[in-house]
């Protein structure tokens, strides 16, 4: 006998990174910040916590909307708030491309979590084929133009590549099904990409998805929002609230609203963070890595000498973790999160000998 819903059988859940406890490890698979949120986040939440916790939170996050939407010079109503992008995603998806036998379109080559909720929702998907510089194939979106399909998404900077789209090519993509929403995924927009929130204004189908948990370096906050035009503003807080109505508690909000104002120390730790990825590029390519350009907090890199699964072993018996994906077109690259400038080095310096040792 089985308790379960019918649906269940045919999930696959995602798969987050790997968060091992093991003693000096260099941690550089989940691309997260290597380092601390601004102190006066840690001051706000300080702050929430020794009052108001035996009330419920604010439902519509109404401070946090403002700060955010000052931030991208939008109006408030423009701006939805969730808990962590990946909620914000789902209830994307839920929302807007759940047309019964139209198809998804999505690169081959991008975030898995994606496919993961497609499968809880029913969401039917074509993947269409990055090119081969692994980058967004847009004249293979554009051949889409007068078929039926649910929607687009696109990771920009795409992940796990890395690589970005400019400005004028989402414009583009946006004019492919103008009936149907593109969602632009930005989780690593602030390291060096082109925000697509410039097209909201003039684009009723672009929702926009950003994040605190990379460039703010507030992954455990968990606090994601998305921006679009107010009918999918409207449509999205509807389905919030048809199953969570307080999804930011008031810790999350206190802590998110701070960290937008400190935009000063947001800059030296984004900009610390970009620095470190170009000397490690370079780095990587004097070992003989070809390496893929990057807007993100991470490179993706691989060795015609050596099997990368390989190599993320040899790595993580030196106690330095990264990212291998066992899946087609990628399974000879390493995502590699950028760290401080000292697991930079711990990283090369392992490599260095891993690669003379083979």
């Amino acid at each position: 006998m089985s308790f379960t819903s019918p649906h269940l059988a045919g999930l696959a859940p995602y798969t987050p990174g790997e968060q091992p406890a093991i003693e000096g490890l260099v941690k550089l698979n989940t691309n997260e910040n290597p380092y601390p949120p601004s102190p006066r986040v840690l001051a706000a939440i300080e702050g929430a916590a020794r009052t108001g916790l035996q009330l419920y939170p604010d439902p519509e996050s109404c401070a946090l909307r403002k700060v955010i939407a000052r931030h991208h010079g939008v109006d408030p109503d423009r701006v939805f708030v969730g808990n962590g992008s990946d909620e914000v995603l789902a209830l994307v998806f839920d929302a807007f491309f759940r047309h019964a036998g139209q198809p998804l379109l999505l690169p081959d080559v991008s975030y898995s979590f994606y496919q993961s909720v497609c499968r809880w929702l029913g969401v039917a998907v074509r993947q269409v084929p990055l090119d081969e510089g692994l980058r967004v194939d847009l004249a293979a979106f554009e051949a889409t133009r007068g078929e039926a399909v649910a929607g687009m998404v696109i990771a920009n900077p795409n992940a796990p590549t890395g690589i970005a789209l400019p400005l004028n090519a989402l414009a583009r993509l946006a004019r492919v099904h103008p009936q149907r929403v593109l969602l632009v995924d930005e989780a690593y927009v602030d390291f060096g990409a082109e925000s697509a929130t410039a097209l909201v204004a003039r684009h009723p189908n672009v929702l926009v998805v950003q994040t605190l948990s990379k460039s703010r370096a507030l992954a455990g906050l968990r606090v994601g929002w998305a921006i679009g035009q107010a009918p999918l503003v409207d449509a999205l807080t509807r389905v919030k609230n048809s199953f969570n109505a307080y999804p930011l508690d008031r810790l999350a909000q206190a802590g998110a609203i701070a960290a937008f104002e400190d935009q000063a120390y947001f800059e030296r730790q984004r900009d610390a963070v970009v620095h470190c990825r170009e000397g490690l590029l370079l780095q990587l390519e004097d070992l003989g890595f070809s390496v893929l350009p990057s807007q993100t907090n991470f490179v993706f890199a691989r060795h015609p000498a050596h099997d990368a699964a390989q190599l993320a072993a040899a790595l993580r018996a030196r106690k330095v973790l990264v990212r291998h994906f066992a899946q087609p077109r990628i399974d000879q690259y390493l995502r590699i999160s950028v760290g401080t400038p000292g697991q930079c080095g711990q990283l090369v310096d392992a490599l260095v000998h891993i690669l003379q040792a083979g």
